[in-house]
């Protein structure tokens, strides 16, 4: 363990496009203990423009897509320019995720948008991206990439469940670290509030209005994920059209997929004996959510203070960004499946 003090800004994008996440973070590492002090976060909501265009990038040509890498990094850079003089802090490194665009692990790549040269070049900070290219290099999946900081950031619950577009869980057991994609929550949730006309379903009231669908539930229960990475392309192609095809209310819909979230998390609790899990990310806020899931799972159910339920991913990409910068492991084998651990991370030098 690296001894001594360093600032990180961490930006995160999530798969939900609620907005760009900032943690700014000083990692403290004395004698062997680690430890951590959140100085200032915010999310940044995406105007209607950017969602616009995070979206239809998919289907971008090629030069279209570098053409947004680079204003994408440019939007990053402006967006942690102006909050970094709001809170009159200057952090040693940033360590950006970017936004996910492709994710085929299976075909050798994982592609996030949002040119870490750029953002170096326009705050003047050292950059740290590319996260998952060396671990899928590595034969590994690019992700989960949590785990790690779950581990040494969040050690007081069995389990760390973080329900965003996608809920993902990950335990330390034995000494040994397991992590992986559980099911699709807010990003079907947030499809189809969008379709009543709402951002989203704030506390899970239009779910708690509606009944589930038996018959649905069964069909999305039966999409086995066998652990496999998800994404906007799995959605599309397996989830999204049982949705689509159903002619349930919207409130039922959205029943129905709460039922099947609260199922299959508690489901993966149970089978691994967690007795507590600390759940973060939008989901935390989803009173119908939680009701649904306590009612499956008899085990402690911590909510922890907002900063952690909005931020802990931003939070931890910090983290990993300054394991990048001390050459310290970030990323784990046991989780992606890669051949090895490794460092990951791309570093873009803003100063000479």
């Amino acid at each position: 363990m690296i001894t001594g003090s360093l600032t990180v800004a961490g930006l995160m994008s999530g798969t939900s496009l609620d907005g760009l996440d900032i943690a700014v973070c000083r990692f403290d590492s004395r004698e062997g203990v680690l430890s951590y002090d959140l100085l200032a976060a915010e999310t940044r909501p995406y105007e209607a423009v950017w969602k616009e265009r995070l979206t239809n990038v998919f289907d971008a040509s090629a030069e279209q897509y570098f053409k947004l890498h680079s204003l994408y990094g440019e939007y990053l850079a402006a967006e942690l320019n102006a909050f970094l003089e709001r809170h009159k802090i200057r952090p040693d490194y940033v360590a950006s995720h970017g936004h996910t665009v492709f994710h085929r692990p299976q075909l050798g790549f994982s592609t996030q948008i949002g040119c870490g040269a750029t953002i170096a070049a326009h705050t003047g900070i050292d950059t740290v991206c590319d996260f998952r290219s060396l671990d899928v290099a590595l034969n590994g999946q690019g992700a989960p990439l949590v785990p790690v900081g779950d581990r040494d950031l969040f050690p007081q619950s069995a389990a760390c469940l973080n329900m965003g577009g996608i809920a993902n869980i990950s335990f330390t057991q034995h000494g040994r670290t397991s992590a992986f994609d559980v099911c699709i929550v807010n990003m079907a949730l947030n499809y189809l509030a969008a379709r009543a006309g709402h951002d989203y379903d704030a506390g899970g009231a239009m779910a708690a209005s509606g009944s589930c669908d038996t018959a649905l539930l069964n069909q999305l229960l039966a999409l086995h994920t066998n652990r496999q990475s998800l994404g906007r392309e799995w959605f599309d192609r397996y989830f999204l059209p049982l949705l689509n095809q159903s002619n349930a209310r919207i409130a039922d819909l959205l029943a129905t997929c709460v039922e099947y979230a609260a199922r299959m998390i508690s489901e993966v609790l149970q089978v691994h004996q967690l007795d507590s899990v600390l759940v973060t990310g939008g989901g935390a806020y989803n009173q119908f959510l939680l009701q649904r899931l306590g009612v499956h799972y008899k085990g402690q159910i911590n909510i922890p203070p907002d900063a952690i339920i909005q931020f802990k991913e931003a939070i931890i990409f910090a983290y990993l960004g300054y394991l990048r910068v001390t050459n310290q492991v970030n990323t784990l084998q046991s989780v992606t499946l890669a051949s090895r651990d490794s460092i990951g991370g791309c570093m873009y030098k803003a100063r000479i």
